[in-house]
C-alpha cells in the first residue's frame, strides 16, 4: 500500500503564504474596490485608473463564476493526481472564490482538496 500524499514542511509553508495572500487580496478588492460606492461611481463614470481596470476584470470574473470553476477543476484534477502545483492553484482560486461570492463551488473545491490529502502518492515508476 502506497503512503498518502503529504506535503513537506516547506510546501505547507508555501501553501500558507499562497492561502493568506489570496484571501487577503480578495478581501482588499471586495471591501475597498468592489463595494465602495465612491469607487464604483468613479469607475462607471469612466475614470481611467489601474483600480478601475482591476475592478472591471474581477467583476467580470466573479460574476461568471470563474474562481469557483477554476478551483473545482484544479481540486478535481488534484484528487485524481495529487501535486503541489494543483493544490496551489486550487487553494488560491478557493480563497478568491469564497471571498468574492463564488462560495458554493469554491467550498466544494475546498472539500475536494481536503479529501485529496487521503489519496496515495503518485507512483514514480
Amino acid at each position: 500500500m502506497r503512503p498518502s500524499f503529504k506535503p513537506t514542511a516547506r510546501q505547507v509553508n508555501w501553501l500558507l503564504i499562497v492561502g493568506f495572500l489570496s484571501v487577503g487580496y480578495a478581501l482588499y478588492l471586495r471591501y475597498t474596490v468592489i463595494e465602495q460606492s465612491t469607487v464604483s461611481l468613479a469607475c462607471q463614470a469612466g475614470l481611467p485608473t489601474w483600480m478601475c481596470f482591476t475592478r472591471k476584470i474581477f467583476l467580470a470574473l466573479f460574476q461568471n463564476g470563474v474562481f469557483g470553476i477554476a478551483a473545482l477543476a484544479a481540486a478535481a484534477l488534484n484528487l485524481i493526481r495529487p501535486s503541489i502545483a494543483l493544490i496551489t492553484i486550487a487553494l488560491a482560486a478557493c480563497g478568491f472564490g469564497i471571498v468574492l461570492y463564488n462560495v458554493e463551488t469554491s467550498a466544494l473545491a475546498a472539500g475536494l482538496l481536503i479529501l485529496s490529502l487521503a489519496r496515495p502518492e503518485p507512483s514514480t515508476e
